[in-house]
């Protein structure tokens, strides 16, 4: 999952407390595994009750991880760069990061205006905000 700059702030606001990237990654995982997932048309939801993430599906290609590092090989400038089967996310050169990915078919993704790349076994998603449980939402989280 990646993270708009919107969605940045509200989970440094409402979880993180820190602005570092680390720290925002690092409680958005602990959040979706006490989450449950609500899928609305092309709209996920990952609620605990209190609190709700939104996010939409990202078109990413399924690929080896030799064809992702042909891929980001000339890639010079710093991105933030996202591994979510690990769950390690962290700003550095792509080709840096892909040297601790152990190989293997993954979703790949990247956006070369917003410097991010996504790299998961999972379909990558981008969360568009994170705010309050809606009164259903909190009703069907308690009720699953």
């Amino acid at each position: 999952m990646l993270l708009t700059n919107h969605a940045k702030e509200r989970i440094a606001k409402r979880l993180a407390k820190k602005r570092k990237i680390y720290k925002i990654y690092s409680t958005l995982f602990s959040f979706l595994k006490n989450s449950i997932r609500i899928e609305v048309e092309d709209t996920i939801l990952f609620t605990d009750g209190n609190k709700t993430l939104v996010a939409t599906k990202l078109d990413g290609e399924l690929l080896d991880l030799g064809d992702i590092v042909k891929r980001v090989k000339d890639i010079e400038e710093s991105y933030e760069c996202v591994f979510w089967d690990k769950k390690i996310a962290k700003i550095t050169k792509p080709i840096k990061f892909l040297q601790e990915i152990p190989p293997g078919k993954y979703y790949f993704y990247i956006n070369k205006e917003k410097k991010v790349l996504y790299i998961g076994t999972h379909e990558p998603l981008l969360a568009l905000t994170f705010r309050p449980a809606k009164r259903w939402e909190r009703a069907l989280f308690y009720f699953s």
